[in-house]
């Protein structure tokens, strides 16, 4: 099929599943405005693909996403008509994986941080990596988790569970994102695109017309619980880019 989104997103035919790559190795996949821009409307692509029947979405190289750009970060808290654009384009990215007909299947080869992690708890099924790990790290930094786990996670995990890690920033392992209910797979690296694939096709054969609605129905219950909560984060988070302590956090970032 064409793909608009290259060089950030690679898009790859395998019979009726669609392999969806975020494609900046060189930076962990971190999210450039081009790489956000295509990952805000490649959903609704896939989807008008008459032969699409199931998704993988996955990252190039060794990490999944490592989320936000810090130098990005460093530029719209000077620049709020980008950071306004960027965050309502992150409610975007947010809404359109929700309401995607075709399942998406997320196969974590790696680290994904930030945004990296909301995308891939938000997929419908998830294979990981033993070697991979999930991380919100927007508390960490001086931000409210607007496009981070604050409107999502509470939907998969206990509310205490999602507040220590949305708190602390702390790294869920594999295991433990198994042990949470999380994510449904977890395999050794190398076989973690194979698995997501397989389990792909399987849904790829399952009537799509069934399939997809039962997605929907399901996906009702996420709808709800995001709308209203993902207004208000995002605009938490907004505000929260002109904060002392947000200046502060990504100033020692970049001078490691």
């Amino acid at each position: 099929m064409d793909n608009p989104f290259a060089p950030d997103l690679l898009i790859e035919e395998d019979g009726p599943v669609r392999i969806v790559t975020m494609n900046r190795p060189e930076a962990l996949n971190a999210f450039s405005p081009s790489l956000h821009a295509a990952v805000a409307k490649v959903w609704r692509h896939v989807a008008d693909d008459p032969d699409a029947r199931a998704v993988v979405f996955t990252g190039a190289g060794r990490a999944f996403s490592a989320g936000g750009d810090m130098e990005l970060f460093r530029v719209i808290a000077k620049d709020r008509e980008q950071r306004r654009r960027l965050l309502d384009e992150a409610r975007t990215v947010v809404l359109e994986l929700i309401e995607c007909p075709l399942p998406v299947i997320g196969a974590v080869n790696g680290p994904a941080i930030g945004l990296g992690c909301s995308l891939a708890v938000l997929c419908d099924l998830i294979v990981m990596s033993e070697q991979a790990y999930l991380s919100d790290p927007h508390v960490s930094v001086g931000l409210t988790a607007g496009d981070g786990g604050a409107p999502t996670w509470p939907t998969a995990m206990s509310l205490p569970r999602a507040k220590e890690y949305l708190f602390t920033g702390d790294r869920i392992t594999a295991e433990t994102a198994l042990q949470l209910g999380i994510v449904n797979r977890v395999t050794p690296a190398e076989t973690t695109l194979a698995t997501a694939l397989e389990l792909a096709h399987r849904l790829a054969q399952q009537p799509p017309q069934a399939l997809q609605s039962t997605k929907r129905a399901v996906n009702m219950h996420l709808r709800r619980a995001v709308d209203g909560v993902l207004e208000y984060a995002l605009a938490a988070e907004y505000h929260s880019f002109d904060t002392d302590e947000h200046h502060e956090a990504v100033s020692r970032f970049l001078s490691r």
